[in-house]
């Protein structure tokens, strides 16, 4: 990956529906070349997907909170996987070295909700506690610095307080 894939990155991760002719605007190459350095980075699976960024408060997900998961075994086993993929309230989990196994990322409607999705957490196999911080407010979610370069890489806007 060079220069000119870091900087294609970066602009389709501040918007990703630039047409091919604006991002080889960008780098200086044509449309047709700017698509091709774009395929082969999905194929290479630099690019994962292409996604929507989606207001969770929006559509009925404004409680955010995260979950430190504590098992007595180890938690990257696939039951583990699919017991927690199989939360739709679940929208990240990674195991983790420090005070627990798993960090879990967790939306819900309401914190009736979430006291809800505690216990089908704490009710998975191997889980024997759980500690949970829930957020009250994001200043700002960042992407990843495509650029390798330590320089900013514009944040998302926070979702509107409701």
């Amino acid at each position: 990956m060079d220069e000119v894939d870091r900087i294609l990155l970066t602009e389709l991760q501040q918007d990703a529906t630039q047409a091919y002719a604006a991002l080889g605007k960008a780098v200086g190459l044509s449309a047709g070349a700017a698509h091709e350095r774009v395929r082969k980075l999905r194929e290479q699976g630099v690019i994962r997907r292409t996604t929507v960024d989606v207001d969770p408060a929006a559509v009925g997900r404004g409680v955010m909170a995260f979950v430190l998961v504590e098992a007595g075994s180890w938690m990257g086993d696939s039951p583990t996987k699919a017991a927690l993929e199989a939360l739709p309230e679940v929208v990240e989990a990674h195991i983790i070295a420090g005070p627990a196994s798993l960090l879990v990322k967790v939306r819900t409607p309401t914190t009736e909700e979430l006291q809800a999705s505690l216990r089908r957490l704490y009710a998975i196999e191997g889980v024997t506690g759980t500690q949970t911080i829930v957020v009250l407010e994001s200043f700002f979610e960042r992407s990843v610095d495509a650029k390798g370069d330590g320089s900013p890489v514009p944040p998302s806007p926070p979702a509107p307080s409701r």
